[in-house]
C-alpha cells in the first residue's frame, strides 16, 4: 500500500522529489538535461534570487541542522567507544587465563630473622613479612590506605570511574596529595597476577581481574591481601615486613603517624623511602593524615596528635653487615628444616649493639689505614666462650661484595695456629715453665725465620709463645709430631684440612675466621667443646616450633689444669707480647696474633671469660699487604669492639687464673672419649664451612644421632 502512495503523490506532482537535483552534484548542475529541461525544484527560487528573507530561513535551518549533526555525531562516537571498549575487554579476557581457572596464588614463604633482643635484623624470601589478619591490625592502619589509595573502595566494584576522573584532573595541576586512578583491587589485581608494565593491554587486563577480584572475595579480604602484598620499598614486601624493616615492631602496634608514613609510601616506595628520604616521606605522610581527616576516618584530636609527633623511620642495626649474618643464617635454615611452604620467624643469637659495633670497629680502622698498609678487606666474628655468636661481619661493604669472608675465605692464620701446638706440648709433659732453643733450625732445607731474625737462646715456653718465635713452635712441632699438632686442632674445633708438615706449626695450612675464633673458645670456657652457631631456634608465623637447638653435649676437650696453663701464657701475649696494645682495662684477657708468610693475612685472636673475637685484614686477591701484622691493625679493631662491648660488664677472671699466674691443678684427668671422637671426626671429614646450626654430622658420630 505504502508503494500505491507512493506513485500516486508522484503522480500528483505534490510528493517528496527524492530525486538528485543538480545543485545537489559537486561541481554544479551536469551540462546534461533532462526531458523536463533544467533541474529545478520550487525551493530553488529564493535560493537564487539572493534576498535576505531566503537567506535568513536558510540560516536558520543551518543551526537546526548543525546541533542536529553534533548529538547525532556524539551518538555515533559514544556507540562506537562503546563497541571498541567492548571489543578490547574481549581482546583482553581472551588472552588471559580462563576465569574460571583462577585463583590467588599462593604467596612464596618468607624468612623473619630476629636478633637476641627480639628486634628484626633482617628478611627473606620473595616476600619480605608474614601475613597479618586484618582484625588484628589497628582500624586506623587500613583506614590509612583507604583514604589516601581508593576512598571509594566500599562503593566501586573494582574499577572507579570518578576516581580515573578525579586522578586525570590532579595530573592537569599536579597535585601531590591527589590520588591515584587505579582502586585498590587493581593494584591488588596488579601485584597478584601482571607485570609492571605500563601499557594500555596491561590496563585492561587489571580491571578486568579487579572485577573478577570483586566478585568472588569480599572488600576484607581483598584489603587484607593487599596489605600483606604490597610493595614498601627497601625489600619489604606487606606491612608486616614494613612495620618492622622502618619501625622495628610488628604492624599489629603501629601508630597513626606510623601508618600514614607507610600508607604514603606505596606510591613511590623508592622516592618516598624514608631511609633516604625522610623530608618527602614525612609529607607524605601529612597528607595522608589529612585525607583521613578530611573523610572524617580519625578525629582532629588524633590527626592533631599524628602531626605533632611524626614518625622517623628506624635504622635497622647494622643495616649492611647483618647481610652476611642473614646469608649465613640462610644457609643453616635449609640445613635443618630443609624445604618449606610457609613463613618462617628465625630466632638468633646475634646482638645487634655488638653487630653495629663490630661493623664500626672494622670499618673505621680500615678506612683510615686500610690504604697505607694495603689492605682491602676484612673479617669479624665474636661468640661467647659456649660457642653462641653475637657478631659477625664477612666484609666491609655487603653492597659490593656478598662473599663471606668470615665463614667463606679461607686464609693462612699464620702464628695464630701456635696455641694448639703450645697445647699439645704440654698435654705431653711440658710445662709453661720449659725451656726450649730459639735458634736456627733447617727442615728439609727449610729455614724458619723469627719476625725480626734475631734469636733469643733459651726461653721458657711462655715467653716463646708471647713473642711468637717461630724456631720454638717448629721444634715443638717436630718434637710431638706434626700429627698429634693436627689432631689437637680438630679436637679443638678447626675443621678445614691440615697438611702434616713441619710447616703446619706456622700457620701454613688455610682455615675461616669462624672456626679459628670457634677453636679458641675452649680456652675461654675452661675445656669444653663448642659448636659455633647463630640459631636458637625456628618457628612457623602461627607459633608452631620447627627447630629448637638442644643443649650442647660435646663435654671436655681439655683438661682443666692445661687450660689455666695455656690461659697463663696466652695472657702474656696481651702483656709483654706480640698483642700488647690489646690490653683491656680491668679484665683478664688473652690471645695470640698472627702474620702469614709475605704479609698476606694478619690476625689476632682475643678473648677474655665474657667473649672471643677475631679479626682478619688482607686481600681478596691473595696480594700482600703493606707489612700489616696481627699485632698492628687487627688488634686496634679487637680492642675497640671490645670497649664496646664491655661497657657495664663486671670482669671476671679467666679459668684457671689468679693474679699470680695459673693456678696449680689436680693432676690430669684423661679426656673423655667424646674428646677423641670429636678430633677423629673432625680430622676425617672436614666440612667446608660451618653452617650455624647443630654440627649435626658431628653430632651423630659422637652419639649415634640419625
Amino acid at each position: 500500500m505504502s508503494r500505491q502512495l507512493g506513485r500516486k503523490r508522484a503522480q500528483d506532482g505534490a510528493s517528496l522529489d527524492l530525486r538528485l537535483r543538480p545543485q545537489d552534484r559537486t561541481g554544479g548542475p551536469p551540462h546534461g538535461r533532462s526531458k523536463g529541461g533544467q533541474y529545478r525544484h520550487d525551493d530553488d527560487a529564493p535560493q537564487r534570487s539572493g534576498k535576505r528573507g531566503g537567506r535568513g530561513r536558510r540560516g536558520g535551518g543551518k543551526r537546526r541542522s548543525g546541533v542536529g549533526r553534533l548529538v547525532y555525531w556524539g551518538v555515533v562516537l559514544a556507540l562506537w567507544a562503546v563497541i571498541a571498549a567492548g571489543g578490547a575487554l574481549a581482546w583482553s579476557g581472551f588472552h588471559l587465563p580462563p576465569i574460571q581457572s583462577l585463583k590467588i596464588p599462593k604467596r612464596p614463604p618468607s624468612v623473619l630473622i630476629l636478633g637476641a633482643d627480639g628486634a628484626t635484623l633482617a628478611t627473606r624470601g620473595d616476600m619480605g613479612g608474614a601475613a597479618v589478619p586484618l582484625a588484628e591490625l589497628p582500624r586506623y592502619v587500613p583506614e590509612a590506605f583507604i583514604a589516601v589509595e581508593d576512598r571509594r573502595f566500599y562503593s566501586h566494584r573494582g574499577i572507579d570511574p570518578w576516581g580515573i576522573l578525579r586522578a586525570g584532573i590532579a595530573d592537569v595541576f599536579h597535585r601531590d596529595a591527589a590520588q591515584g586512578g587505579s582502586t585498590i583491587t587493581q593494584q591488588l589485581a596488579k601485584n597478584l597476577f601482571l607485570t609492571h608494565e605500563r601499557t594500555l593491554a596491561r590496563k585492561l587486563e587489571e580491571a578486568l581481574l579487579a572485577l573478577w577480584l570483586e566478585h568472588n572475595f569480599s572488600k576484607a579480604q581483598i584489603l587484607q591481601l593487599y596489605l600483606n602484598r604490597v610493595y614498601f620499598g627497601s625489600g619489604a614486601y606487606g606491612i608486616e615486613a614494613a612495620a618492622r624493616r622502618y619501625f622495628g615492631k610488628s604492624a599489629r602496634q603501629l601508630t597513626l603517624a606510623e601508618a600514614a608514613l607507610l600508607a604514603g609510601l606505596v606510591r613511590s616506595p623508592s622516592r618516598l623511602s624514608p631511609s633516604h628520604n625522610p623530608e618527602a616521606a614525612e609529607r607524605r605522610a601529612r597528607l595522608v593524615i589529612a585525607d583521613m581527616a578530611e573523610q572524617k576516618l580519625i578525629g582532629a584530636n588524633a590527626a592533631n596528635f599524628a602531626l605533632a609527633h611524626p614518625a622517623p623511620a628506624t635504622k635497622p642495626a647494622a643495616a649492611g653487615s647483618v647481610n652476611y649474618v642473614a646469608d649465613w643464617v640462610m644457609d643453616a635454615v635449609n640445613d635443618i628444616i630443609g624445604r618449606f611452604d610457609t613463613d618462617i620467624v628465625v630466632e638468633t643469637t646475634i646482638d645487634p649493639v655488638l653487630q653495629s659495633a663490630a661493623e664500626h670497629a672494622l670499618d673505621a680502622v680500615l678506612a683510615r689505614d686500610g690504604q697505607r698498609f694495603g689492605v682491602g678487606e676484612g673479617a669479624f666474628v665474636a661468640m661467647t666462650p659456649d660457642g653462641v655468636v653475637r657478631a659477625l661481619v664477612g666484609g666491609r661493604n655487603y653492597a659490593d661484595s656478598q662473599f663471606n669472608r668470615a665463614i667463606a675465605a679461607k686464609r693462612q692464620p699464620g702464628s695464630a695456629f701456635k696455641p694448639f701446638v703450645y697445647l699439645t706440648a704440654l698435654e705431653h709433659g711440658l710445662t709453661p715453665d720449659s725451656v726450649r732453643e730459639d735458634a736456627p733450625i733447617a727442615v728439609n732445607g727449610w729455614r724458619p725465620e723469627d719476625y725480626e731474625r734475631k734469636y733469643l737462646g733459651p726461653v721458657t715456653l711462655t715467653k716463646a709463645l708471647a713473642q711468637s718465635l717461630n724456631t720454638v713452635a717448629v721444634r715443638l712441632t717436630l718434637e710431638f709430631r706434626p700429627a698429634a699438632v693436627i689432631r689437637t686442632a680438630y679436637r679443638l674445633g678447626i675443621t678445614s684440612p691440615l697438611k702434616p708438615n713441619a710447616s703446619i706449626a706456622l700457620g701454613t695450612s688455610e682455615v675461616s675466621p669462624l672456626e679459628l675464633v670457634g677453636a679458641y673458645a675452649p680456652f675461654a670456657n675452661g675445656g669444653f667443646a663448642v659448636s659455633p652457631h647463630a640459631i636458637e631456634s625456628i618457628r612457623a608465623a602461627d607459633g608452631k616450633i620447627l627447630y629448637a637447638r638442644p643443649e650442647d653435649m660435646l663435654g671436655r676437650i681439655i683438661d682443666a689444669r692445661y687450660v689455666a696453663m695455656m690461659n697463663a701464657m696466652l695472657h702474656q701475649t696481651l702483656v709483654s707480647g706480640t698483642a700488647r696494645r690489646a690490653g683491656l682495662s680491668g679484665w683478664q684477657a688473652a690471645g695470640k696474633t698472627g702474620t702469614s708468610q709475605d704479609f698476606r693475612d694478619a690476625w689476632f685472636v682475643g678473648y677474655t671469660s665474657h667473649l672471643v673475637a677475631g679479626v682478619w685484614l688482607g686481600n681478596d686477591d691473595d696480594s700482600p699487604t703493606r707489612h700489616a701484622i696481627g699485632g698492628g691493625l687487627p688488634v686496634e679493631i679487637w680492642s675497640r669492639f671490645m670497649r664496646v662491648a664491655y661497657q657495664g660488664v663486671a670482669p671476671t677472671p679467666l679459668p684457671g687464673l689468679s693474679a699470680g699466674g695459673w693456678m696449680a691443678w689436680p693432676p690430669p684427668r684423661s679426656l673423655p672419649a667424646a674428646s677423641n671422637a670429636l678430633a677423629d671426626a673432625r680430622s676425617s671429614q672436614p666440612r667446608a664451612g660451618n653452617h650455624g646450626g647443630l654440627d649435626l654430622w658431628l653430632l651423630d658420630r659422637l652419639f649415634g644421632r640419625r
